[in-house]
């Protein structure tokens, strides 16, 4: 119970640090909301999203879950996208990996896993679809750094998809799709540079969700 109980202490602590900053911080947070943008990141603890974008609180809108999925049956991450862009209006999406993601390396291995089988899949679909240039990559780590990139880009497609997405887009011009990973090792944010608007431009072949036939 003593880490449990710290954690109250440190809360106070934190508290007391954020007031005598500013008087008013508490106040003012809890006026409204208006992120800038909506992140969607692992659950994994050693990736904290506001600290590692050097962002406040009340500049991102968070969701998190093992090995940043988003999964079109997922009612959880499809209501975070659709509040997020249809509500808060936010002008970037971020799909955030992470290198050394257990997520990652645990779809790679052969094993039933119980409730995480259906979870896991939609990884190893990603591995299945680049299963000739990962079967290129004779190191391992590197094969698994790699899946991590292709995992980020695939789930960024995922949303790029999805109506919410493509009808604010054609009324406002936001929100940008954009794909990260971040190294544990050095901390840093690496930008993938995905072509938002050539997969956008791609997906509406089949994906055109921009208009309601019955409207």
């Amino acid at each position: 119970m003593e880490a449990y109980n710290q954690v109250f202490v440190n809360n106070r602590k934190w508290v007391q640090s954020k007031l005598d900053g500013d008087p008013d911080y508490f106040e003012k947070l809890a006026a409204d909301q208006k992120p800038t943008f909506l992140y969607i990141g692992c659950s994994d603890s050693r990736v904290p999203a506001n600290e590692i974008m050097g962002l406040p609180p009340g500049e991102l809108f968070v969701h998190r879950n093992i090995a940043n999925l988003v999964v079109n049956t997922d009612d959880n991450v499809q209501s975070v996208l659709q509040y997020a862009i249809e509500v808060l209006e936010v002008r970037h999406v971020i799909v955030c990996g992470h290198y050394g993601c257990g997520g990652i390396k645990a779809a790679l291995v052969p094993r039933d896993m119980g409730q995480l089988n259906g979870w896991l899949r939609e990884i190893r679909d990603v591995y299945r679809l680049h299963k000739v240039e990962l079967g290129k990559i004779v190191d391992e780590e590197a094969s698994h750094r790699r899946l991590v990139e292709l995992n980020v880009r695939e789930q960024a497609r995922n949303i790029i998809k999805t109506a919410f997405l493509q009808k604010q887009y054609n009324k406002t011009g936001y929100p940008i799709v954009h794909g990260w990973v971040y190294d544990l090792h050095n901390g840093l944010l690496k930008d993938l540079e995905i072509d938002f608007q050539a997969i956008l431009n791609e997906v509406r072949e089949v994906y055109d969700l921009r208009k309601d036939p019955n409207s």
